[in-house]
Order: structure tokens, then C-alpha cells, then sequence
């Protein structure tokens, strides 16, 4: 396929192109060129007419959970909970015991034409269904696959549900690690929910179950986390999880909005990376992360959503907000540095779990590409990209998601899901989540 008529963003040397057409085979960026040239040489290859848009590589989410969708719009019995472990308890440890095999199944394929209508290519999932663990990252990677895009899939072990969950969480990452090895579109990590939910027997059955692999852990997204990892292990959470050996470049660690200066040291040394989720923060009122010191120390920070929507663009918003705010600096959180932790660092991060170039319109990248409607009133160029995003961008103006070469929405339909049915088998089976979640809440 030849893109035609669009101006390109490439995110790399030389910035932004007129003029030129970018060409698509086998899935990757075969050629970019003076369009002229590149029609001319193929004259008779498919052609997508850009109409004077700007052709941009997909968003990249680090961190999510297409788990939570059954939560918008549930009301939580009883009083307004008064911190972020009271919310665990009374929402999302009673939700995800509500989802079968359909809740996940339709919660995973509505996160997805989320994902494709916010031009969001690629997605870091942390799942969790513990009466439901056996075979549902393939329910979820069934989704993945009709929708188009690409994931990376991680079932979060936890001793919250007792000794046989665990195990079978343990048992469901080990399965999937085994089967994504190698898959271009979808990939695995061994995902574990978080300190305080994992005992030393389970933090050693998982560490020996994935020797020298990838983990997804929450970190430190409340202090309850590190006054639990002390309390009981007189160790912080970083300490404790080094010791496993669940750290490394392989390894992410989501939110760390609690670690210390020590912490860091670790996490810098062993090359984890670090997911910033603003949004999140924001609503369970967690606090912060130290964003700037972290981008200082040259940390792998990446951008998440933790299950909010799939409008990256937005959660680049709020971090560049949010620690303004924090600070009452407003020099915070640069619009450069959030663009490269969103940009370079997480496309750095899905290229290192599932191979290849991501992030970039350059020749052999993958062709993962959204076409954005913008029609700017001052100069745009590479050096003021950041702030037009910033300030200009909405997630109305994606019209056409591409991944791997192939249309997943054109001109803003999509091509490969029925966006209206699965809505509206999504709608019908609300009330079975919503009803079980009630009931569990009740037990509890």
C-alpha cells in the first residue's frame, strides 16, 4: 500500500515531510521517498489518499487493564471509599471475581475498538479474573487478534483468592509466555499484581516459574504498599522484589509513585522499567510519581492508562499538568520529556517484547500508522510537535488506525469489528458482572 498526499511525521531525523509518500509491504515501512518517485516505481500498488493529513506512527499505551471496563458507570454500595486499598477491596477484588468467560472475551474486544477509534496500536494488558484464570489470555489474545492490533498479555498472580488461584495464575502466564514466544502481534509477560497481594512462597514460585524472563507488577502506587513490605519483610518494595529477582529490562514496574531515592538506585541499576499512569493517580488520589527526577536519571519511563480510555493523548495531558500542579513548578514535566517517555521510551518497550522497530516512520519500522485531521494555525514543525499535541491534538481528529499494513478504521469506520454488535452484546451481558459484583461486594 502507498499512503499518498499526507504530510509525514516520522518522530525521527528529518522530522516532519511534505511531498513525500510512504510506502507498505509485508507489514513493514518498505520506502519513504518524493511521492512522484514513489508513484511512478509503483504504479500499481493500492493507494490510501491522505488528503493533506498528517501521518503519524499509532499511540502506544505501557500499562492498562481491559479487565476494568465492566466498572464505567457501576455504582459502589456504601459509603465513598476513603483511600486506594478500600478501593481494591470494595471495587476491583470484587469485579474481577465477576467475569466469565464472555466478560472477558467482550471487555477485552471493547477496550480494543476503543484502542483503534484513539489511534492506540499497541497495548501492555494486565489482566485478572480469578474464577475465570485457565485459558482466558487466550480469550483475550482471540480479541486481539480480530481487532488487529497488537498486545502484550499478562495474568496477575496474586494470593488474595487463595493458594489455588495462585497457582493457576502462575500456571496461565507460564502457558502463554510458552505460546506468544515469537509472535510479531502478540506478546507475554508474567504478571503479578502487587507486593502486598504475594507471600515469599508465591514471589519464589513465580521467580522460578519465569527464570531470567519479564514481569508486570504494580509498585508502590500507594504508601500501603511499602508500609505492608516493611511491616512484614522489613524490606521497602524494591528491595523485596530485587531479592526475587523480578526487576530488570525485561521487567515493569507500574507507578511507583511511593518509591524512595534507594528504590530508584535499584530500578536504575537493574534497567526495570517504570509506567506513569496520571490519570489513574489522579482519581484514586495516590499522589504523584517524581516524574522529572526520573526522567534525570535517565529511568525507563513509559506512559500508561491503567484502564482508562485508550486516548494516550490525553493521559500526556494530564502528566504535563499534573506535576505543575504538584510542584506549583511550571517548568514540570516538559513537554519534551513527556513526549519522548511517550513516544521513544514506550516504543523502545514494545519493540523489546515483541521485536521490531516501533514508534517511527522510517524505512523497516513496523507499519503501524494513524492518519490525524489537524489543521494548525501557527507553524508546526519537529521542534514544537510536543506542544501542538499538547495544546492542539483531540482524539476526534484520528480517522484511519493501520497496523501491520492492514486498516483497522478508515475515514473513522472501522474495518475489522462490528462496533455496534459487540456494544450491544457488551450492554446484554452488563447485568450478569454487575449483579455477581454486587453479590461479592455483599460477602464482603
Amino acid at each position: 500500500m502507498l499512503i499518498i498526499n499526507g504530510r509525514l511525521v516520522t518522530n525521527d531525523a528529518p522530522g516532519i515531510l511534505t511531498d513525500h509518500a510512504l510506502l507498505i509491504d509485508n507489514g513493514v515501512i518498505s520506502a519513504i521517498a518524493p511521492q512522484a518517485e514513489l508513484m511512478e516505481q509503483h504504479a500499481q500498488v493500492e493507494r490510501l489518499d491522505a488528503r493533506g493529513q498528517l501521518i503519524m506512527p499509532g499511540n502506544i499505551c505501557a500499562h492498562t487493564h481491559f479487565y476494568g471496563a465492566y466498572a464505567r458507570g457501576m455504582a459502589i454500595p456504601g459509603e465513598p471509599a476513603r483511600d486506594f486499598p478500600e478501593i481494591l477491596r470494595r471495587l476491583w477484588w470484587n469485579l474481577d471475581k465477576a467475569l466469565d468467560a464472555d466478560a472477558v472475551r467482550l471487555s477485552a474486544l471493547v477496550s480494543l475498538i476503543d484502542a483503534i477509534k484513539h489511534g492506540t496500536t499497541t497495548l501492555i494488558d494486565h489482566h485478572a479474573s480469578p474464577n475465570h484464570i485457565d485459558g482466558s489470555l487466550d480469550l483475550i489474545a482471540d480479541a486481539v487478534r480480530a481487532a488487529g492490533v497488537r498486545a502484550v498479555l499478562a495474568y496477575e498472580v496474586s494470593d488474595r483468592d487463595g493458594e489455588a488461584q495462585a497457582e493457576a495464575g502462575i500456571a496461565e502466564n507460564v502457558r502463554a509466555i510458552s505460546r506468544y514466544a515469537g509472535d510479531q502481534q502478540i506478546g507475554a509477560l508474567f504478571g503479578l499484581h502487587a507486593s502486598l497481594s504475594l507471600s515469599d512462597r508465591t514471589l519464589r514460585a513465580c521467580a522460578d516459574a519465569n527464570p531470567g524472563g519479564g514481569f508486570h507488577i504494580h509498585v508502590a502506587e500507594h504508601e500501603a504498599d511499602e508500609h505492608d513490605a516493611l511491616e512484614r519483610y522489613n524490606l521497602r518494595v524494591i528491595p523485596r522484589l530485587h531479592e526475587f529477582g523480578i526487576l530488570g529490562e525485561h521487567s515493569i514496574a507500574a507507578h511507583c509513585v511511593h518509591i524512595d531515592a534507594a528504590e530508584l538506585d535499584i530500578i536504575a541499576l537493574t534497567g526495570t522499567w517504570i509506567t506513569h499512569q496520571p490519570r489513574s493517580n489522579m482519581n484514586n488520589a495516590v499522589g504523584a510519581m517524581r516524574f522529572d527526577e526520573f526522567m534525570a536519571r535517565g529511568v525507563n519511563v513509559g506512559i500508561g492508562n491503567d484502564g482508562f480510555s485508550n486516548n494516550m493523548w490525553a493521559e500526556w495531558k494530564t502528566a504535563y499538568l499534573l506535576h505543575k500542579v504538584v510542584s506549583r513548578d511550571a517548568r514540570a514535566a516538559n513537554g519534551t520529556d513527556i513526549y519522548h517517555a511517550a513516544v521513544a521510551n514506550n516504543a523502545r518497550l514494545a519493540g523489546q517484547i515483541l521485536g521490531g522497530t516501533f514508534g517511527k516512520l522510517a524505512v523497516g519500522a513496523r507499519a503501524d500508522l494513524i492518519l490525524v485531521d489537524y489543521d494548525e494555525f501557527t507553524p508546526l514543525h519537529a521542534g514544537n510537535l510536543p506542544w501542538h499535541i499538547l495544546f492542539g491534538f483531540e482524539a476526534s481528529m484520528v480517522t484511519t488506525t493501520i497496523v501491520n499494513g492492514r486498516i483497522l478504521m478508515l475515514d473513522r469506520q472501522l474495518t475489522t469489528l462490528d462496533e455496534r454488535a459487540i456494544m450491544r452484546e457488551a450492554l446484554a451481558h452488563a447485568p450478569r458482572v454487575w449483579e455477581a459484583y454486587r453479590a461479592f461486594a455483599g460477602d464482603n
